[in-house]
Order: C-alpha cells, then sequence, then structure tokens
C-alpha cells in the first residue's frame, strides 16, 4: 500500500493550516484568530468545563480486529488476532492492544455505529460534522466542508477560555475540520508540526526557519518591546502597551505568557511519561492533546493517517499501527484519570469507517460503512460498558443502532451545548447542529 496516498487519490501531505501562517504572515493572523473567538463568544457562553479530544483515525481501522472482535465468527471474517480480557469482566479486546486492555474502565465501546457512505473524504466530513455531505462535495477542497465540524461548532458557542485558542488541530488540518459557514473564527488553530521531532515549535509561538533575517529581527525586536511592557511598572510602557489592538494584546499575550508556552512545550513532560505515550507521532500528539485541555483548549483534533488497510491487514496493524495506538490512547486515559481530567475530558476514538468483515484476496479489508465501532470515555459518560451488537459477523448492527448525527448530539451533550441549538448561514437560512433525528447515545449517561 502507498503511503502518499488514500486508495481514492487524496494525497497524504499537510492539509489547510489557518492560524498557523505567522502572526505577520499571510492568512488568518493570531489577533484576528482571537479577535473573531471573542466575538464569536459573545453570543453564547457555557459554564461547563468539559472538554473534547478526538482521536481521528484516518482510512478506518479494523473494528472487527481491534474491538469488536468475532472469534466464533468463520476463520474467512475473524482474521488472525486472538482476544484478551480487559480490565473489565467480559469485555475482550485485541491481543495486540495489551495496554488499553488495562484502561477498559476508562471508556466505553459503542458496537452498534453505522452509516451510509463508504468513501473517504465523504465519510470523513460525515463523522466529523454529523452531516452527510451532498452531491456537490468535493473530498479535495482544503478544507471541505460543507457543514461546520464539531471543534468548529463548540469554538462558536463557548468561544476561548482565556488566551489559548478555543480549538487546535494536530499535527495538520483535517480537510473536514473546518468552520464552514461559522466563518474563520471556527476554524482550528493548527498545530502543524510533529511533537514527536526533537525541535518540535508552534510556528505562531516560535519564528519558522523561513522567514527572512531583517523580518525575524524586526519580530524579536517587537516581542522584546512587548516583554518590556508586561515587566515595566512605568506609566509610559502601560500606555504604549494599551495603545495597541486588545486583540493584538492577546494575540502577544498568547506568544509570551509562560502559561502558554507551557502548554506547548511537550519538552516539560518526564522522559518516562513521553515514553508511555509513545515515541512516535500519534502518541505524542495525545500528549500534546492533554496538555491542551489542562491548559483549556475545548476541542482538540488529533489527526492520524495510515488506517487503510487493504492490504497486508494484519501484518500492517500488528507492526506499524497498534503498537502506536495501544501506548498513545491507553496512557492518553490513565494520565487524564491520574490527573483527575478524565470526568471533564471526552475522549472519542475513531475512522471514518469500519473495514469489511471478510477479508479479501489480498490479505486486505476494504471500506465498510455498514458496521464500525466508536471507543470514546470520560466527559461525564459512564465507563467500561459496551453499547450495541454489531452481529455475528461485524456486519451490521442488530440492536441499538447509531450514527454520525447521534454522535453529535452525544458530543453536544456532553458539552452542554443543546443538541437543539440552530445556526444561521450568511444567508439567514437556520443550520442546526445536529441533523433532524439525531439523538443522544443515552446508555452512556445511564
Amino acid at each position: 500500500m502507498g503511503r502518499s496516498r488514500f486508495c481514492d487519490g487524496v494525497r497524504r501531505r499537510d492539509m489547510l493550516t489557518i492560524g498557523a501562517a505567522g502572526m505577520f504572515g499571510a492568512g488568518l493572523s493570531m489577533s484576528q484568530m482571537l479577535q473573531l473567538q471573542a466575538a464569536a463568544a459573545e453570543q453564547g457562553k457555557s459554564t461547563d468545563d468539559i472538554s473534547l479530544i478526538i482521536l481521528f483515525l484516518q482510512g478506518g481501522i479494523s473494528t472487527i480486529d481491534t474491538w469488536d472482535m468475532k472469534p466464533n465468527a468463520p476463520a474467512e471474517f475473524r482474521g488472525e488476532f486472538d482476544p484478551i480480557a480487559t480490565s473489565v469482566p467480559g469485555i475482550q479486546l485485541c491481543e495486540h492492544l495489551p495496554h488499553l486492555a488495562q484502561q477498559m474502565d476508562k471508556f466505553s465501546l459503542v458496537r452498534s455505529f453505522a452509516h451510509r457512505n463508504s468513501s473517504h473524504g465523504h465519510a470523513d466530513h460525515f463523522i466529523l460534522t454529523g452531516y452527510h455531505p451532498t452531491p456537490a462535495f468535493d473530498s479535495k477542497l482544503k478544507p471541505n466542508n460543507e457543514k461546520p465540524s464539531h471543534g468548529s461548532v463548540i469554538a462558536k458557542k463557548l468561544g476561548p477560555r482565556g488566551s489559548v485558542p478555543a480549538y487546535v488541530a494536530l499535527p495538520k488540518m483535517h480537510n473536514s475540520g473546518g468552520g464552514a459557514f461559522l466563518g474563520s473564527d471556527a476554524d482550528p488553530f493548527t498545530v502543524a508540526a510533529d511533537p514527536n521531532t526533537p525541535n518540535f515549535a508552534v510556528r505562531d509561538l516560535a519564528p519558522p526557519l523561513t522567514v527572512p533575517a531583517a523580518r525575524l529581527g524586526h519580530r524579536r525586536d517587537l516581542l522584546a518591546m512587548v516583554d518590556r511592557y508586561q515587566s515595566s511598572a512605568e506609566v509610559a510602557a502601560n500606555q504604549s502597551a494599551r495603545a495597541l489592538s486588545t486583540f493584538q494584546q492577546r494575540a502577544f499575550d498568547l506568544m509570551t505568557s509562560p502559561e502558554t508556552k507551557r502548554a506547548f512545550d511537550i519538552g516539560d513532560e518526564s522522559k518516562k511519561l513521553r515514553d508511555e505515550y509513545g515515541r512516535h507521532t500519534l502518541g505524542q500528539s495525545c500528549l500534546m492533546a492533554r496538555r491542551l485541555v489542562e491548559a483549556g483548549v475545548r476541542c482538540v483534533l488529533v489527526h492520524h493517517s495510515d488506517w487503510d488497510t487493504h492490504n497486508d491487514n494484519f501484518h500492517m496493524l500488528k507492526n506499524r499501527l497498534l503498537p502506536k495506538l495501544d501506548t498513545g490512547m491507553s496512557t492518553l486515559f490513565r494520565d487524564l484519570s491520574d490527573r483527575g481530567m478524565l470526568e471533564n475530558t471526552f475522549v472519542l476514538v475513531t475512522g471514518e469507517f469500519g473495514r469489511t468483515p471478510r477479508i479479501n484476496k489480498d490479505a486486505g479489508r476494504d471500506h465498510w460503512g455498514p458496521s464500525t465501532a466508536l471507543a470514546m470515555g470520560g466527559g461525564g459518560m459512564t465507563n467500561g460498558i459496551v453499547v450495541g451488537d454489531s452481529g455475528p459477523r461485524a456486519e451490521r448492527p442488530v440492536t441499538n443502532p447509531y450514527g454520525p448525527k447521534d454522535l453529535a448530539a452525544t458530543i453536544y451533550h456532553s458539552l452542554g451545548i443543546s443538541p437543539e441549538t440552530i445556526f444561521h448561514t450568511p444567508e439567514g437560512r437556520p443550520m442546526p447542529i445536529v441533523p433532524h433525528g439525531g439523538k443522544v447515545i443515552g446508555e452512556l449517561f445511564s
């Protein structure tokens, strides 16, 4: 399987990085983003403290081989892996997720989840917005949102906490992670850097190497000036600081405040904990997500690719993908719990669809929207349970069927946002944040 493209031809390349072009560079500046988000916050605020972390496994994780296994099915369905016991009696996971199995009491599984689209891009949009794309949808656009993403709705409705952005995407922007008609203030601040690299830096917090020397010198001088404003008690300096736009000042505060620097300084974590998350992009992105919600970010979208296992599904999962998911996801749940943060952090782990129940001729599994399974925990939900059943071969839900619009309703309910909320497009057309018929997955809150 090639690593540069999905099977539908979409390149795996860094996507649109709104908000990460540099405060004085092209695109949406930091001060503009803060100004727009503050304006959005005025429209409605919640006192709810819950944040959202989405681990989006793009390409489509094979849930029949991970957390919806069918050990009693015929060999051409059940595959090569065996299930193992977890910390919750009666619930089993894949043998290649041993660390995650020990954290089963901290999250739940929805095994009766399904939708009607098995195409990359289209299914992404469905999962990340709750809305199925129209026939005019172009999956190659960057971004391609016809409707706002969950993170964008949260950013628009609740606004930022303090100086940190309301919505962050890492290590890159997802095509369906944008704000659509909600505007640029609802787009994510995109880190656009791999937190696993030794020289990890966020471009709006540290000047990129491509900035010309003269411009870099000017920025250093400007930041030095801001530092003097922050530290000086002289009236003249205070007056100069007030002369800056309120939102420029907030942008400077974001760049220079110890709290913000600390949130993005992943090197501040102990070597032991970083090793436990895993020294890879997914693991360190999970750690960064925890740091960001700890600092006040309301929604973090972690975008991880290469889950499109049409060929050598079992080799890819066993040797490349599941070891990373096992360390990153298990340590995220454990770390949030140890810090007393799990109750206030909704963690969702999903791909855009599942994989075919029957193994194909290339020892792989193909796209399968009719059945998949979600892992989610924290955020006031009941943990350590299984919702629904996908039948003896994981072909389709046979009980409690749920879909993307129900996932949207569940997310917003958990974060204290009414699923009945309606926004209006620029043309004045009402647009519910949850499509008609969407319902909260009630078993998760019983």
